[in-house]
């Protein structure tokens, strides 16, 4: 089976400094894998050149065969390869349901000025949208606070609102940056079974950086270890844990937070 996304040779520079260094890895379909990494390992900017939030130096990202790398961010996210931010504030004057309708216009079918004038097109993607806004929060047990403003929600569910942002854009490929960051560990694994469920429930492939290793080793296919900008090891979380290059560079010795 062809793989779903294809890292190539990826290489980023700025200037001197060589951020990713020919980077190669696979994604398949309906898989979780994680990058891991060190501070500074490149793990961020791999993920940006990903999603084509910033253009490759060298090397190429291929998504269902097609090369994605260096694309608008916008048409890359209407191919379905759709990536989350570590910080949901981009609609935090609006309610929680507000915010997942407004990430459903990356594939209206109305033109702005069909939304400006009220065509019966654009009244039909609002009534669209809003249905599928309730469907996404119930199935990710946020229906209850569905009206509630997005700068009063803690942690927890500011997480899980930028998944259901992400999901509302209808994704095949679901990039997540530290989905995990600031919680503790009933929250964590509550999102970890979330995020399974979006692989599970919805066929969403998820590609995501976490320094939580706990979860990590929880959630994960495979795991693909960067560091200093260069790959050093891919493999099942169990081979991982065992990489004596990962556990000098990252993991350090045996911890019982990493199942070791």
């Amino acid at each position: 089976m062809n793989p779903l996304l294809q890292i190539k040779n990826v290489t980023k520079k700025y200037g001197g400094l060589i951020a990713n260094n020919a980077i190669s890895f696979d994604v398949q379909e309906n898989e979780i894998l994680s990058v891991i990494g060190p501070n500074g390992a490149g793990k961020s900017t791999l993920f940006k050149m990903i999603a084509s939030f910033t253009p490759t130096t060298n090397g190429e990202v291929l998504f269902e065969g097609k090369r994605i790398s260096n694309l608008k961010p916008h048409i890359v996210a209407r191919m379905g390869v759709v990536r989350t931010f570590q910080e949901t504030t981009i609609f935090k004057n609006m309610s929680v349901r507000e915010s997942v309708i407004v990430a459903q216009h990356l594939r209206a079918r109305a033109t702005l000025a069909g939304y400006f004038w009220g065509s019966k097109v654009a009244r039909q993607d609002e009534a669209d949208f809003g249905d599928n806004a309730d469907q996404l929060l119930g199935f990710l047990g946020m229906g209850d606070i569905r009206n509630e403003q997005t700068n009063s929600l803690p942690q927890g569910h500011l997480r899980a609102l930028g998944i259901a942002i992400g999901l509302a854009t209808d994704p095949k490929v679901l990039l997540l940056d530290e989905p995990f960051a600031g919680m503790n560990h009933d929250e964590t694994m509550q999102m970890v079974a979330l995020v399974r469920s979006v692989r599970d429930k919805r066929g969403v492939t998820v590609l995501l950086v976490e320094h939580d290793m706990a979860a990590v080793m929880n959630i994960s296919d495979r795991i693909v270890v960067l560091n200093f900008g260069e790959k050093i090891a891919e493999g099942a979380p169990q081979e991982i844990q065992n990489n004596p290059t990962v556990i000098e560079a990252y993991l350090g010795s045996a911890d019982d937070a990493i199942g070791v």
